[in-house]
């Protein structure tokens, strides 16, 4: 691997701020502390601040040797779950109930560590704005921080993530134009009937009865209206209704996850759920309250941005660590909210297989949200030399 010199001589101190952040985790719009302590070493290598987007949002501002007009984005996230951590290491989390399971610590870390070096070697034309985000965890942070004005004080012609991904190997890269996450959606459905005696069903009326037929004709929509070429997942995840054996209840209720690739095929599921919901409560005599909420996009990759980051990792690392057709996974991000406003790419570098993980932690796998997952230190200096090349190259690109 070409690895930075500068970036892994810094590499025991950066771990040092990472294992802190994870010892003390925040959730979101919580991370005071962890704003504190970004802010602070950032200005510690002279790079301007900027905090208050998104709540406890963290840019900072690096200017090359000379201004040429050309901006880009590097994007943290900083949040942690609310999950008991069960590792017992010296840097598990100290407090209870909350625990940086997905690694956002060591995103963290690697971004501060990129920002250092581009802030003591300004070798390049132009600006680089390093942000640290809030609540990606399912509180959209990302657009938080947009609707705050990030993108009208911090002009960027183009923004960039990266996440650690268990079960790749250290030393690897998943990149693909297109969409790399899905869409997270949620929804809810309150079925009312008419309660009566199990033994008299005919006195009332069963919601039950029409959860069930809902829960299985939904499934329609996948097998049926979607095109069987553009991925769609929809499960109901609840169904919660009744109190006694021998009752018919008086209401059900039905809540569940979509996730798609594509906006037009989330139409199009939304669509028919609320006419199959309209319509099977009808024919069952029930009342029904569709509600669908749409929280985070599709993660889509833009073509130019992925072919830069490809060829990128492929200089450090050499192209048989590249995967530039990676699966793409059906969860979801909400750096979804700043590819749909700047050009931009999300990656992937591996984060092991967890054998990295010293004595103390837990005996589950180190998958992300794992209460014995802990993110893999040797890919500070991997992640940040990325984030600097990256930040240089792009700047030396001719503009679009």
């Amino acid at each position: 691997m070409k690895l930075s010199e500068p970036i892994v001589g810094w590499k025991s101190e950066i771990t040092a701020i990472r294992r802190d952040i994870h010892a003390h985790p925040e959730l979101a719009y919580e991370e005071v502390r962890t704003a504190d302590v970004v802010a602070g070493k950032l200005e510690s290598w002279g790079i301007p601040v900027h905090r208050g987007l998104g709540i406890t949002g963290v840019v900072g501002t690096i200017h090359g040797k000379s201004q040429n007009g050309r901006a880009l984005g590097l994007r943290a996230d900083m949040d942690a779950l609310p999950m008991q951590e069960l590792n017992t290491f010296e840097h598990a989390s100290k407090n209870a109930g909350k625990m940086h399971a997905c690694g956002h610590d060591g995103h963290t870390a690697m971004l501060l560590a990129a920002a250092r070096y581009l802030a003591e070697n300004r070798n390049f034309d132009g600006t680089v704005y390093v942000i640290f985000q809030p609540a990606e965890e399912g509180f959209s942070g990302a657009k938080a921080m947009i609707d705050d004005g990030l993108f009208d004080l911090f002009p960027m012609d183009a923004v960039f993530g990266m996440h650690n991904w268990p079960g790749m190997d250290v030393g690897t890269f998943g990149v693909i134009a297109g969409p790399i996450m899905a869409s997270s959606n949620t929804f809810s459905i309150r079925l009312e009937g008419k309660g009566a005696h199990g033994a008299m069903p005919h006195l009332g009326v069963d919601p039950v009865m029409a959860a069930v037929q809902l829960a299985q004709s939904f499934q329609t929509i996948i097998s049926r209206d979607r095109n069987p070429l553009d991925p769609a997942v929809l499960s109901v995840t609840q169904i919660h209704s009744g109190s006694a054996d021998n009752v018919i209840p008086n209401d059900a209720i039905l809540r569940g996850t979509v996730r798609t690739f594509s906006e037009q095929t989330l139409d199009l599921i939304e669509k028919r759920m609320a006419e199959i919901t309209e319509h099977t409560s009808r024919a069952l005599n029930c009342t029904a309250e569709f509600n669908f909420v749409r929280k985070y996009p599709p993660t889509v990759n833009h073509e130019r941005e992925a072919a830069l980051c490809a060829q990128v990792m492929t200089e450090i690392v050499g192209a048989d660590k590249v995967d530039q057709a990676v699966q793409p996974s059906m969860g979801a991000e909400d750096f979804a909210f700043m590819l749909k406003e700047k050009p931009g790419c999300y990656v992937w570098i591996g984060n092991g297989q967890g054998d990295h993980r010293s004595m103390g932690h837990g005996m589950g796998p180190c998958m992300l949200h794992n209460g014995s997952y802990d993110f893999n230190d040797d890919l500070i200096p991997l992640g940040a030399t990325y984030w600097a090349e990256l930040a240089m190259q792009w700047l030396a690109m001719p503009a679009r």
